[in-house]
């Protein structure tokens, strides 16, 4: 038996493969054995007589094909089960996978400006606490959320317009409080004045009245005195 572990040496390194992919030729041994040179042995690949052999084919259409059914549940059943549930599916993987996904939403929520900056640190902390089961159930507490910062500005709004409007109608009373005092305190001094000038109006003739006898009383005399005749 002729040895032929130099020239498939040869031969693998200048095909660039394996020794197992090299084949040589049993019916030209005697003149593969003559090439010991890699010279030599390009010719006898170039002839034909050293050949590198194909990669074998693994087909992976029976393993898409299950896969296929798999996704659909087939072949799931409790016979076809092996190994025990955490070993099959780690609890730590599905919780990983669902705190991915809700992360990824709030990332993309606040990307896109739909939650401010505190709502997402609240939600993200809130998610690490198990507090939501799945993304749907996320996106409802994002809209409710939303909706109850609506309703508070939106109440906000009404309480401060309203305390403006109370405030306007506060200092509308309290003018119209102080004209009203105002006018009582001009119709009070009209009215004293009034009630001055009528006592005084009726105080004059009683004046007048009781000032005349005391002035004829007082006429009397002087009159008589002048009347009287002149002593010589």
């Amino acid at each position: 038996m002729v040895s032929l572990k130099l020239q498939a040496r040869l031969a693998s390194s200048i095909l660039k493969c394996g020794r197992g992919r090299v084949w040589l030729d049993p019916n030209e041994a005697n003149e593969i054995e003559t090439a010991n040179s890699r010279k030599a042995v390009r010719k006898l690949i170039k002839e034909g007589f050293i050949i590198r052999k194909p990669v074998k084919v693994h087909s992976r259409a029976r393993w898409h094909k299950t896969k296929e059914a798999k996704d659909m549940s087939r072949h799931m059943g409790v016979g076809r089960r092996q190994g025990a549930r955490e070993a099959r599916m780690p609890s730590k993987e599905l919780w990983m996978r669902r705190l991915r996904v809700l992360r990824r939403l709030l990332r993309k929520y606040r990307e896109e400006k739909k939650i401010n900056h505190h709502i997402y640190r609240q939600l993200y902390v809130r998610a690490k606490g198990n507090e939501f089961r799945n993304k749907r159930n996320l996106i409802e507490h994002i809209h409710k959320v939303k909706n109850n910062k609506k309703k508070e500005r939106q109440l906000a709004e009404q309480l401060s317009a309203k305390a403006l409007k109370d405030e306007h109608n506060r200092n509308r009373a309290r003018k119209q409080e102080l004209k009203k005092r105002q006018r009582d305190r001009e119709r009070a001094k009209q009215d004293d004045a009034i009630a001055a000038a009528s006592k005084k109006k009726t105080a004059a003739p009683a004046a007048k009245k009781a000032a005349a006898p005391a002035a004829k009383k007082a006429a009397a005399p002087a009159a008589k005195k002048a009347a009287a005749p002149k002593k010589k």
